[in-house]
């Protein structure tokens, strides 16, 4: 199995599961590599250059979250994605906090609305690892470094029998309305 491919490598979308074998495919990961590219051009503003490590922290902070992205992906285990998302998801946090630290800062005025701008697409990436972390964790299967032949055909079995049951219920709730009062109201 290629790095990245299996069930650990696939994300619910508005009910839709995808999956990704490349990390670089993921659209969480392209908004935080977006992210990340924002904060450097915002971090070459002259604000940036007083004393301190603010510019410096706030790059690190940001191109951790694409980089926590990527490396809990290829590890190849459900527990060990997690826990880079969740890492990764306290990089957004860390960011959006560098943020709003410039933000208040008088000097930093003309900075106010990419400032803005990088604050919604920090609080995006979080919600969208939020929803990942989420879905993994419900997931019966411990990663693609766990699967073999029995533990692949039980789980597309399931997969499977659940997708029947769901086309089942909906063809039930057509054909007999009268058995679901909830709906008819």
């Amino acid at each position: 199995m290629k790095a990245g491919a299996g069930p650990a490598s696939e994300i619910l979308y508005e009910d839709k599961t995808m999956k990704y074998e490349r990390f670089e495919d993921l659209p969480v990961w392209q908004a935080a590599v977006e992210l990340a590219i924002r904060v450097y051009v915002l971090t070459k503003d002259k604000f940036f250059n007083q004393p301190g490590d603010l510019r410096d922290q706030l790059r690190r902070a940001s191109l951790s979250v694409s980089n926590n992205i990527a490396e809990g992906f290829e590890r190849g285990s459900t527990a060990e994605l997690l826990a880079f998302l969740y890492i990764a998801r306290g990089s957004c946090g860390e960011t959006r906090s560098m943020l709003l630290f410039t933000e208040r800062s008088p000097e930093a005025a003309h900075l106010k609305s990419e400032i803005s701008n990088l604050k919604s697409l920090a609080e995006s990436c979080s919600r969208q690892i939020r929803g990942w972390a989420d879905n993994l964790q419900n997931s019966d299967i411990k990663g693609q470094r766990h699967l073999n032949d029995q533990v692949r055909i039980v789980y597309q079995g399931n997969k499977s029998r659940e997708a029947f049951e769901k086309r089942l219920e909906e063809t039930m709730r057509k054909a007999r309305p009268q058995d679901y009062p909830e709906e008819q109201q």
